[in-house]
Parts: structure tokens; C-alpha cells; sequence
């Protein structure tokens, strides 16, 4: 059989969005496997999957011979790579049913390297999506990067997981994405889709190199027994297919504010210093390790960013210039990442109805509504809330019996960033002294919080843990490769 031939400077980036698809610990062996198929048509496809997605690339160079398919692993198949240069060539060929040898140059001699080749039936098949191709503009391309970006990363809120391509509405589709405390959506477009359609948060849609592979396009087919939808996007020389994400999306449109109740709008007109601002939201004291609490002070028509130090009473103030604010003064607290988040994506248009109301980020059609937060105590946490300074009543007002009651993002939750709605009143006068049970229920709800705290600190020792592992056995990889090179190197006789 003619070896299949490919060229390193395309065979390095195809390996690279490959990568994405394929796990570092695959379940099957055949899973760590990539798939080199010469067509019908004279060109060369390489193929990866784990089962949920599969991301398939078309190589420029045309390859000479009869059709064939052969299994190859990715990691041999990498590091014969990673020892060539970027003009050379790879060529790949089946000598036994279970063997397979790469030859590729090392030091301008040609060296062989063979490894085991499961056989390419055991391969998953990964089935086209035969569709007609609907073309997403680069609007709707940035549209869906920046709903990944507000997409829920937790894996017990799966339907959460990805961007859903709203359907549900012939006057206008979305594209909607949220976590549950922001949540990010964008009209102003319509596609010739029967069914919604939540695309997952997959590393490879994020990737730089398939984000520049040209136009994109999507297919999309309903499955025949009642399963989620399945799609297929399209690039120039990618194609990656997945199932849309199982479950029915929550009512987004519930916690988007009316606009009819809005109160104070704010304008904000800054330009180049916008990385000025950003940069200024960063260095602002920070004591709420939970919340990032930050506070947005509308009064006499100027616009404050407001932050306490730990253990003062004193606030940092910072006004902005080049705003427009109408309406009464108001003062709002919310997580100064969704604030930066928001300002990057040019959400510059900001509707506040209450402290205690989702207010609206928006520029045109794209929006984002961001829950408040209890602002940060000004005193240290460990102390009791009979022991706490008051907040002021113009942050966080008392709710009255008649105010009516506002839905949570999600549909199961009830509360708001960790913090009950329902026990966010707080008197503008001197609190009086609290009976002891009620102190003692008050202290278990400091407690929770410092215990919420100290879980999320060990979730993310244990990611850089998991990181620094994987970085010291991708070392040891490149070690063993160029160990295996210099035994190449010592069998070549000149």
C-alpha cells in the first residue's frame, strides 16, 4: 500500500485542534486513536471523537494512491511530529493488520518508528450531519464566544453547560447563555431552525486556529428517537459534530427586567481609557473573597465605583467621567468580574430598577443581567451579626410586605450569589438587640459562608494540583521522544 504523505506544516495545527477532542486518559485505547483516511477524491482526513463530539480536518495537500484508513496513536503519532521541521514531510504506512510505521527525518536522515494499530472498524463511526448549511455571520459568531463566556462550568447543572440557539419564539431568536448569577443573550438575527439547539462549552469552539479557519456554517437534523438534536459546525478545513445538550433550557426571559420599570439609566461614553477603568475595578479593595461585591453609586447624575477596605468603615471611591445618568440617585452592589465582563464586551448602556432588581447591561441587541450582591461587612467576618456595623440603608433597602417577589435565575435556586432574598432586610435605624437563638442562627449563616469559601479554595488547589501534573508528564513525554530520537541517532551509521 502507498504510504500516506503529510506535510508537517499542516499535519502540527491539525494535531493541535485534535488534541482538544481527544482525553489525556482515554477510557477505550481506541479513543487515543486518530483515524488517517486517504479519500476518494485524493485528500487526506484526520479524525478524532470521545464519544459525545468528534472533529474532523481536511488536509490541502492531495495524497497519491488508492483509497485507505488506517488507525494511528495520537501521542506517537505527536511526538514523531514534534521531531520534524516544518518543511518536512510525514509519511505513514500499514505493514502488518496491527503495525503501523511513521517515517519521518531526524538530522536530515530518515528515521522509522512503529507502533500497534487497532483495527479501523473499532473506530466510532462519526455520521455527517446531511443538512443544507446555514451560514453564521461573524456577528453570530461573536455572539455564541461571548455566551461561552457566561456559561455554567458546573457538571450537576449540565443543561447549563453551553449556548442555547433560542428557536422558541418566531419573532426573534437568541443566543442565551448564564451561570445562574449573570446571564448573556443576543438577537437581532433568525435561522431556518425548527428546534432550539444548546451547543456545549467544548475547548475546541474557544480554539484561535478554527476561529480564523474561515466562514462557518451549521447543519443541524432531528434525531429519529427522540434524542437532542444533532449539529454539525463547519469550517473551511474542520467540521465539528456533537449532540446538543439534553434537557429543556430554563425560562431565560423570566429575570430579564421590564423596561417599563426602569429607573436610572446610565451612559457610559468612555473610549480608549476603558483598560484605564478595568485596571482601576481590579486594584479597588476586594473584601469579599465570595462575591467580588462592588458597588455602582448613581447621585446627582455621576457615577461611582464604591469599595470598602477589610476591617474599615472608610469607602474608596472612584468616579467615572464621560457618563450620562437620568433618573433618581440609586446604589447597587454586583460582582465586579461581571462588571469587567461587561464593560470588555462594550455593554455600555447600564438600567437599574432597584438594589435588589437584576440590572441590565445592553449595547443594541446583546444584553447581560447581573444579579446584585449583598454588600461586603465592613468589619472582619468573624464576627456575629449583632456585632456588625449597619449597612446603610440607601445599598440594600428593607423589603416590604407588599413588594412582590422576583424570580431566581434558574429554576431551582432561591437564592441570589449565596445570599436569601428573603433575609436581606435591614433597618436604617439602630438595630435593637437580637434574642439569643437568633444570634446563634445568624452566626450559622457566617459560618456556611466561610465553609462555602473554604471549598472553593481547595476545588481550585485541587485544578492547579491537577494542572501541575499534567504539565510534568507532558515533560516527561518530550523527554522519552528525544531520548527515543538520540537512540535513532546512535543506530545510524554513516
Amino acid at each position: 500500500m502507498n504510504p500516506i504523505t503529510i506535510p508537517i506544516a499542516e499535519l502540527k495545527p491539525a494535531l493541535a485542534g485534535l488534541g482538544k477532542i481527544i482525553n489525556r486518559r482515554p477510557t477505550l485505547p481506541v479513543l487515543g486513536c486518530i483515524r488517517i483516511e486517504r479519500t476518494k477524491t485524493g485528500r487526506v482526513e484526520l479524525a478524532a471523537t470521545d464519544l459525545d463530539t468528534a472533529a474532523v480536518v481536511q488536509l490541502d495537500a492531495p495524497a497519491q494512491g488508492d483509497p485507505a484508513a488506517f488507525l494511528v496513536p495520537y501521542e506517537d503519532l505527536n511526538n514523531a511530529a514534534k521531531s520534524c521541521g516544518r518543511g518536512d514531510s510525514l509519511a505513514i504506512t500499514l505493514v502488518e493488520d496491527n503495525q503501523v510505521a511513521i517515517r519521518f527525518p531526524v538530522g536530515g536522515q530518515p528515521t522509522e518508528h512503529r507502533c500497534l494499530s487497532i483495527p479501523v472498524d473499532e473506530f466510532p463511526d462519526i455520521a455527517s450531519v446531511c443538512t443544507n448549511p446555514i451560514p453564521l455571520d461573524r456577528h453570530l459568531r461573536d455572539a455564541i464566544r461571548d455566551a461561552m463566556g457566561c456559561a455554567c462550568t458546573d457538571t450537576n447543572r449540565a443543561i447549563l453547560n453551553g449556548a442555547c440557539l433560542d428557536v422558541s419564539q418566531s419573532t426573534g431568536h437568541y443566543v442565551v447563555a448564564t451561570d445562574g448569577h449573570h446571564l448573556f443573550s443576543s438577537n437581532s438575527f433568525t435561522l431556518p431552525l425548527k428546534d432550539s439547539i444548546i451547543i456545549p462549552n467544548h475547548r475546541f469552539l474557544g480554539w484561535k486556529e478554527f476561529n480564523q479557519d474561515g466562514d462557518w456554517t451549521l447543519r443541524a437534523a432531528r434525531s429519529e428517537r427522540k434524542q437532542p438534536p444533532r449539529f454539525e459546525i463547519g469550517s473551511r478545513h474542520w467540521r465539528f459534530i456533537a449532540q446538543s445538550l439534553e434537557g429543556r433550557y430554563p425560562d431565560w426571559r423570566a429575570v430579564v427586567p421590564n423596561p417599563n420599570n426602569v429607573k436610572t439609566t446610565v451612559e457610559i461614553e468612555f473610549g480608549a481609557e476603558e483598560e484605564d477603568v478595568i485596571r482601576t475595578i481590579a486594584r479597588m479593595p476586594d473584601p469579599d473573597a465570595q462575591h467580588h461585591a462592588i458597588g455602582l453609586e448613581i447621585a446627582s447624575r455621576r457615577l461611582s465605583l464604591l469599595s470598602k477596605s477589610p476591617g474599615t468603615d472608610q469607602s474608596t471611591r472612584v468616579e467615572l467621567s464621560a457618563i450620562k445618568a437620568v433618573g433618581p440617585d440609586v446604589t447597587i452592589h454586583i460582582n465586579r468580574q461581571f462588571l469587567t465582563k461587561a464593560l470588555r464586551l462594550g455593554l455600555t448602556r447600564i438600567e437599574i430598577t432597584d438594589p435588589l432588581t437584576p440590572l441590565r447591561f445592553s449595547n443594541g441587541g446583546r444584553q447581560m443581567i447581573v444579579m446584585p450582591v449583598r454588600p461586603a461587612p465592613a468589619t472582619s467576618i468573624h464576627m456575629s451579626r449583632t456585632q456588625s456595623a449597619p449597612v446603610a440603608s440607601t445599598t440594600i433597602p428593607p423589603r416590604h410586605a407588599e413588594q412582590p417577589e422576583r424570580k431566581p435565575m434558574t429554576e431551582n435556586s432561591s437564592t441570589i450569589n449565596g445570599a436569601s432574598r428573603s433575609t436581606t432586610a435591614v433597618a436604617s435605624t439602630q438595630p435593637a438587640e437580637k434574642p439569643a437563638l437568633e444570634t446563634a442562627l445568624a452566626q450559622i449563616d457566617v459560618i456556611r459562608g466561610e465553609f462555602r469559601s473554604a471549598v472553593a479554595g481547595l476545588s481550585k488547589l485541587g485544578d492547579l494540583l491537577k494542572q501541575a501534573s499534567r504539565e510534568q508528564k507532558t515533560s516527561e513525554r518530550e523527554i522519552q521522544g528525544v531520548r527515543q530520537t538520540l537512540r535513532s541517532l546512535q543506530s545510524v551509521r554513516i
